[in-house]
């Protein structure tokens, strides 16, 4: 859904000369356009189509599987796979990039119906098979989805009936494993059943997956009410819908909760996907996304009770995406920790408050708030970089324990498994 919206973000077309060019703000202004082509389309044999290229002063231009790239010369030779360039075993680069000739061209071009063949000035062969050449694009990438996911209110997810995975098929079977990390994946929460309700247990549960994230918080966290650390998060309170540690420069990804105890009422979790909730202010108001992606913000935390004393502060957009593709991948957004606006002018912070008003109208819909009671048990994994949390208020004594988990490791587990991630 969010490659849907393939925007050219890097090229500004103009009219130059009578014919149309690219101009490619960046670059110094001796490289800002590229000619129109001059050459002639070479095939790969007489009348095919499939394939095509041709060479202009920087770059070649190749057509193919229906998809029109652009490849600088510097480009294609610093991705060269042959052994003396490239380490397949490692998948790590042997080649100085910075002993490449930055006016390099190709000095013969062949192409057959499955690779293309580049002879450098020095003698030296590259090979690139076309369906690498597409899926490595610029043009490719841009078309293509870094994170398969499902978007989901409350009837959604209720309808999709994702099922919990038992604990001990999630601690001893790959199976159970892959199950659960396809649905945290898809939807960004997962549930584990059947957890003894101990803060030890809930360790070894979160250590199949990931490395624990240790923090200002501590490697896992166990507390009640009892406002120990200064934070609204350890009273009865309610809680608004929010993500945490936005004050850290990299927000922690997963977070894991286990209610181990409760005698009282109340305490529900809420639970929304911020993502479903910015895909519709993308729908409705794309500039107001935009400006949710581009204006940086500061998050502080400052504390200092008992021996507890830390500052920390973050910075970056509510909405953050991948440049090439508008695939949003992380969301901060925590009213309570949000620092002074002093980044952007008056003007554009008043624009910025009315993006804000549409995101959280948004995220406050009543149809996209999906409430889990926590029991003892049931344990929660939430990717902190798309569903936004919080709670209602409770009563009685209420034993939470959790952490935080590394996001690297979660995914690089999930690819393991032969999953995307």
């Amino acid at each position: 859904m969010w490659c849907r919206r393939l925007v050219r973000l890097f090229e500004v077309p103009c009219r130059l000369g009578g014919s149309w060019k690219h101009r490619i703000p960046w670059l110094p202004r001796s490289r800002r356009t590229i000619p129109a082509p001059a050459a002639r389309w070479h095939h790969t044999v007489p009348e095919s189509l499939k394939c095509a290229w041709q060479l202009h002063g920087d770059h070649l231009e190749l057509r193919y599987a229906d998809t029109l790239m652009r490849f600088d010369f510097v480009w294609l030779r610093d991705h060269c796979r042959s052994a003396s360039c490239y380490n397949a075993k490692t998948n790590q680069r042997s080649l100085d990039t910075a002993s490449v000739d930055l006016g390099i061209k190709p000095k013969a071009v062949r192409v057959d119906e499955t690779t293309l063949f580049l002879t450098w000035p020095d003698g030296h062969v590259t090979r690139y098979g076309l369906e690498w050449l597409v899926k490595n694009s610029y043009e490719g990438q841009k078309q293509q989805v870094m994170h398969p996911r499902i978007l989901w209110n409350a009837e959604i997810y209720h309808q999709a009936q994702v099922p919990s995975v038992d604990c001990q098929s999630f601690l001893k079977t790959d199976e159970g494993l892959k199950e659960f990390l396809q649905n945290f994946l898809l939807y960004g929460i997962a549930f584990v059943e059947n957890v003894t309700p101990t803060k030890e247990d809930t360790e070894i549960l979160a250590e199949r997956i990931s490395l624990i994230r240790e923090t200002i918080y501590g490697r896992m966290w166990y507390f009640t009410s009892d406002f120990s650390r200064g934070d609204t998060a350890y009273t009865k309170l309610a809680l608004d819908r929010h993500t945490d540690t936005t004050y850290f420069q990299e927000p922690c990804g997963i977070q894991v909760f286990h209610c181990l105890k409760h005698e009282g009422t109340g305490g529900r979790t809420l639970l929304v996907d911020g993502f479903h909730a910015a895909e519709r202010v993308l729908r409705q108001a794309p500039d107001q996304f935009e400006l949710l992606s581009k204006v940086p913000l500061k998050h502080e935390y400052v504390e200092n009770v008992g021996g507890c004393h830390n500052h920390m502060i973050g910075v970056g957009p509510v909405l953050n995406v991948y440049p090439w593709n508008n695939e949003l991948y992380l969301i901060r957004y925590n009213n309570y920790d949000r620092a002074v606006i002093n980044t952007v002018p008056y003007d554009v912070v008043h624009r910025w408050y009315a993006a804000h008003r549409t995101l959280t109208a948004e995220l406050r819909r009543p149809e996209n708030e999906l409430w889990v009671k926590l029991k003892p048990g049931k344990a929660l994994f939430v990717d902190n970089w798309r569903v936004l949390h919080g709670r209602e208020a409770f009563t009685g004594y209420r034993q939470l324990c959790g952490c935080y988990l590394t996001r690297d490791d979660v995914l690089n587990t999930a690819r393991l498994l032969g999953l995307q991630a």
